[in-house]
């Protein structure tokens, strides 16, 4: 499986929500809940309208873990969300992230990469794909609270440096020693 980035930049995430809003609605909405909540793909599609509609947190079963998950949906989303659901006219017992394929069926894992694989080289950025939404959302919670212990509980990691090096940290220490080391 190739390996892929968070998107450190802030103005290439907002770059990015253009360039998916642009694609469909529903494809930046994706991005926002992912990169705004940590949740992995597979959990985001599995969203349906009930789940978030009018909703403080939601609750999760995670296909990876199975385990139960809670997460807060900050007011900033939940406006987002309650304004696409709003323009969708999605009803409670829909998928949020709809395919055009079947009815009510949400977009496949596929279509999600490769919607954001595609905007991402658009962005010149290589190493793109689904799992870009949840590392994000770890590198940017990280460089904001510098509270590993939180991101790993949040990731379900079993230690601080997998969370880490998940959201590329020691990667830029690297670089960044490197780039300040010269004889």
């Amino acid at each position: 499986m190739k390996t892929v980035q968070p998107i450190r930049d802030p103005k290439k995430i907002t770059k990015m929500k253009t360039l998916l809003r642009a694609r469909g609605e529903k494809y930046a909405i994706m991005f926002s809940l992912g990169i705004n909540s940590g949740l992995r793909v597979s959990d985001v599609l599995n969203l349906k309208v009930g789940d978030v509609q009018g909703k403080d947190h939601i609750t999760v079963k995670e296909k990876k873990t199975g385990k139960n998950k809670r997460f807060l949906l900050n007011s900033s989303l939940q406006k987002e969300l309650n304004a696409y659901i709003a323009s969708s006219g999605l009803s409670a017992d829909e998928y949020l992230i709809q395919s055009r394929k079947g009815k009510n069926k949400p977009i496949s894992r596929i279509q999600a990469y490769r919607i954001l694989n595609e905007e991402g080289h658009s962005l010149n950025l290589d190493e793109v794909g689904t799992h870009t939404m949840r590392k994000t959302f770890g590198y940017h919670h990280y460089k904001k609270y510098h509270d590993v212990a939180m991101l790993q509980d949040i990731f379900n990691h079993s230690a601080p440096s997998i969370t880490l090096r998940y959201i590329g940290i020691t990667d830029d220490e690297k670089d960044k020693s490197m780039e300040d080391f010269y004889l």
